[in-house]
């Protein structure tokens, strides 16, 4: 890692501060704002973007990780990074542009968020990329194929990718923040669902999890059993979704405590050899896998939602095509790469939603 240039900022943050700083400046950080979640960022002023999503996943993870004794300024810049490689339109542009690059190396968003923070951020004048710690870029690379690994494994011999080859684990900072991710997602996708209609208070009585929590709620609070106001309703949505989120915070510093005890790591070079240390007691493993399956069941593969992310998979490859055909619609510093498949990825990967709807309207005239 290169020292700091600028003589103000010399003893005035530790690296992970320092980080966090240059992730929350960072144009792709911004970008985060008009990125997909669930829905499409026009679909309504309230759901979470991939911005609000991040900064979700580090509120969890500071107050885990204070709990813990675990490096807060870590785990925030590490959940404030770890989505900047994401596609425009969520998951299904991601996959679009896997598709895509099938024949050029493939694309995975956690390798491209890895990849913006090295190479692509152009903001200072000394290097490429953000500069950041070891520690946070291992954790922004939470997952990697073996093929990947490899590649970057020789260029940065026992780096980033060391562990996907020898089996070890990540800091317990990024295991943490791994698990604040899927706490977060589960909880906010529940919101939004009801939000959007396309869930309800009702279907939500298959999960254990939250029916639990509501009876309690209810318990507590029978006047919101009022549903004729839909004020009464919103409460009880948050209400709920507050308790559920507080118990399975209080169930990972618990279980995660009781691990620490088990493998006794003296050093973090001894955590990295132990088995993954950051996680649920197994009920409540088992209560977080219900609600995953109920969401992909119920949410994730909602006809609307479907027929959302189609037309996204659609736009992206169509991008892709008209870029490679006419790489003079790009800017000059990508269309000029010597690689051209992997600077239309970068280009496509970095747009937001409204800005990849407004270029391929512009290029294909759909």
């Amino acid at each position: 890692m290169e020292s700091d240039a600028n003589p103000l900022s010399n003893g005035l943050r530790n690296p992970h501060q320092r980080d966090r700083d240059r992730i929350v400046h960072s144009t792709a950080f911004r970008r985060l704002v008009y990125k997909t979640q669930v829905f499409l960022n026009h679909e309504g002023d309230l759901f979470r973007t991939r911005m609000t999503h991040s900064l979700e996943v580090a509120q969890l993870g500071r107050s885990i990780a204070r709990a813990l004794g675990l490096n807060e300024d870590l785990v925030e810049a590490i959940a404030l990074a770890h989505d900047v490689g994401h596609t425009p339109f969520g998951h299904a542009g991601q996959d679009a542009l896997n598709a895509c690059m099938a024949d050029h190396g493939g694309f995975e968003h956690n390798l491209q968020s890895l990849r913006v923070v090295d190479e692509l951020e152009e903001r200072y004048p000394a290097f490429n990329g953000l500069n950041l710690s070891f520690e946070t870029r291992e954790g922004i690379l939470k997952h990697c194929s073996r093929r990947n690994a490899e590649w970057i494994e020789a260029a940065e011999p026992n780096g980033v990718a060391s562990r996907f080859l020898n089996g070890s684990q990540p800091s317990l900072e990024a295991q943490l923040c791994n698990l604040a991710d899927s706490i977060a997602y589960n909880a906010h996708d529940i919101d939004d669902g009801v939000r959007s209609g396309l869930l309800s208070l009702e279907q939500l009585q298959e999960v254990p999890l939250f029916a639990r929590h509501q009876q309690q709620t209810l318990a507590t609070f029978p006047h919101l059993m009022r549903d004729d106001e839909a004020l009464h309703g919103r409460r009880l949505l948050y209400e709920t979704i507050r308790r559920m989120l507080s118990e399975q915070v209080f169930d990972v510093i618990g279980a995660t405590q009781a691990a620490l005890v088990q493998h006794a790591p003296q050093s973090a070079d001894e955590a990295r050899r132990c088995p993954p240390l950051l996680q649920f007691s197994p009920e409540m493993e088992n209560a977080s896998q219900t609600l995953k399956t109920f969401l992909l069941r119920n949410l994730y593969r909602h006809p609307q939602v479907m027929q959302t992310t189609d037309w996204a998979r659609q736009v992206v490859r169509e991008l892709f095509e008209a870029y490679v055909s006419r790489p003079e619609e790009m800017p000059r510093a990508f269309a000029q790469r010597h690689n051209l498949p992997r600077a239309v990825a970068d280009y496509v990967s970095g747009m937001t939603d409204r800005f990849a709807t407004r270029e391929h309207a512009r290029l294909v005239g759909a």
